[in-house]
């Protein structure tokens, strides 16, 4: 009992200098909290794990997206709008718990050594991959290192009887935002972007380029299912298509900065030409600042569906082990003045997560009708007085309802297993050889490259071994979708990302409606026309 009793008086000795001090402040407040806990509760306590619980409770007072990330977290979310990180320089995917190589980053380091799409990577190091039932993150963790660093890896090879010993260095690999670049037609560009990394405006002037030598003249940019990135990728990327001193963005932080105006220093790439803007309801943050100064200036058409409604700048804030808060703090307005962010309830932030669920069962991604919009949130466009509305992500100017006329149980439950990924790997495995002779560019893939019902049938047969219903009028409702997903995804083995996009992009409405837009000067100019007043 005496034990107790001083071990007791030992914790609350320990924190007597905090208790007691005449500065005892809600910071003095959590460190007592955090040390009774530590010293005084009956089991032992994780302490890293309290502080950071405190650090998240503490963010979710404030709003949706101010939010803690541990360091693992933290370099999951960094690394993509890094630019680049050290490796090997491979795409890869994991089948069968083996490790194949997709294809090697050109000029990179795996490709400098000899390794070749089909590869599979047996051990990386001292680690064993192959059948070690790891996941791609575990895998990254294994292959991405310090630059110069080396990888010994143990490959086996098709058509090759023993295993392969390589020793690759690792070095800086890019990481690419720009998806696709592509010709529609002779004067219609295609730019697909995945997000706003630090990149990205580079990426995004270089595709221009390559695309004006084949002619273009007017551009379809892509921004569906952008999460956006960094604000100051967005602002370079706006310019490119606006004229000097022309507004991009402002942001407000009556706590800290007050007003920050950012505007266009130069004139663009292309300060004409036809624009159109595809977005969707994943469209978010920087996507929504680049196609809101678009619309805003009359620059462009928006084609899609009413994007996310994230209007909140997040300031980074990094701890010395790694973690970070990124913290709210500002709010960002498009040029004529509106906020993008939709309203939100800080004692119910979990409802404000679903809320796409919620647009969803509401109609609004079937009809335009189904928007509503807070009539004091409206203003008008800066150059023609189009009526816009603040106060929930960008709506359109054209709006395209969502199409789930393709999509069957069956297709969903062969894309989500992975039937379709699983498929084409073995496919392009047995037939590599085949395929490369056959088809020496893209285009004449893209042109000549069929998918039988044999291929079809090999899904089918997968998808009954896997314990998926097979019915046979789900396969044909499905069968559009099915074909060019499974092309476009050998295509994307064999060639660049870019050609998926060339292939699955007929299927997508909002493409179609894009295209149909952009190729009518007509109807562009009309749905841009200034109004009367």
């Amino acid at each position: 009992m005496n034990k107790i009793k001083n071990v007791f008086l030992a914790g609350v000795v320990a924190l007597m200098p905090i208790l007691v001090s005449a500065q005892f402040n809600n910071l003095s407040k959590l460190q007592a909290a955090e040390r009774i806990i530590t010293n005084l509760y009956v089991d032992s306590v994780d302490e890293n794990k309290i502080v950071e619980e405190a650090i998240v409770a503490m963010l979710k007072t404030l709003d949706p997206h101010s939010l803690y990330s541990d360091a693992e977290e933290t370099k999951e979310l960094t690394t993509p709008l890094d630019g680049s990180f050290s490796g090997i320089g491979i795409q890869f995917n994991m089948l069968d718990d083996t490790l194949r190589v997709i294809q090697t980053v050109v000029g990179g380091p795996s490709e400098k050594v000899g390794l070749l799409p089909g590869d599979r990577i047996l051990t990386a190091n001292d680690s064993t991959i192959s059948g070690a039932k790891r996941k791609n993150s575990s895998v990254l963790n294994i292959l991405r290192g310090p630059k110069g660093t080396p990888v010994n890896v143990t490959v086996l090879r098709r058509g090759v009887k023993e295993p392969i010993q390589f020793r690759i260095i690792r070095d800086d690999i890019p990481i690419e935002s720009v998806l696709a670049a592509y010709m529609v037609s002779p004067e219609v560009g295609y730019i697909s972007i995945s997000n706003f990394a630090e990149n990205t405006p580079k990426e995004l002037k270089t595709a221009m380029t390559q695309l004006k030598k084949q002619g273009m003249k007017h551009l379809i940019l892509d921004l569906e299912d952008n999460g956006g990135g960094y604000m100051n990728s967005a602002v370079e990327m706006a310019e490119e298509f606006l004229s000097k001193d022309d507004m991009i963005v402002s942001t407000r932080s009556p706590r800290t900065t007050g007003t920050t105006e950012y505007r266009s220093t130069r004139s663009g790439m292309m300060p004409d030409g036809r624009l159109v803007v595809m977005v969707n309801q994943y469209s978010a943050s920087a996507s929504e600042i680049l196609s809101g100064a678009i619309q805003d200036h009359d620059r462009g058409v928006i084609v899609g569906r009413r994007t996310f409604g994230k209007g909140l700048v997040q300031r980074p804030i990094p701890f010395p082990d790694g973690s970070m808060i990124r913290l709210t703090v500002a709010r960002y307005y498009t040029p004529s003045g509106r906020t993008i962010q939709k309203p939100y309830n800080r004692d119910e932030i979990d409802d404000y997560r679903m809320d796409i669920y919620h647009r969803f069962k509401a109609g609004e991604f079937t009809s335009a009708d189904s928007v509503h919009f807070d009539q004091s949130q409206k203003v008008t466009t800066l150059k023609n007085g189009r009526t816009i509305y603040g106060g929930g992500g960008i709506m359109p100017d054209v709006f395209v309802p969502i199409d789930t006329t393709l999509v069957t149980p069956f297709y969903r439950d062969i894309v989500a297993k992975g039937i379709l990924n699983r498929f084409v790997m073995n496919y392009v495995d047995e037939n590599r050889k085949e395929l490369t002779s056959k088809y020496k560019n893209e285009d004449s893939f893209v042109n000549q490259f069929v998918v039988t019902p044999q291929m079809i049938d090999a899904v089918k047969e997968m998808a009954i071994n896997d314990s998926i219903k097979v019915e046979e009028k789900q396969v044909e409702t499905s069968k559009k979708a099915l074909e060019a997903n499974i092309k476009g995804l050998i295509g994307r083995d064999l060639f660049v990302n870019g050609t998926y996009s060339r292939i699955v992009n007929p299927l997508d409405p909002i493409f179609v409606e894009a295209v149909a837009v952009i190729t009518d000067p007509e109807r562009y100019n009309e749905i841009l026309k200034k109004q009367s007043k």
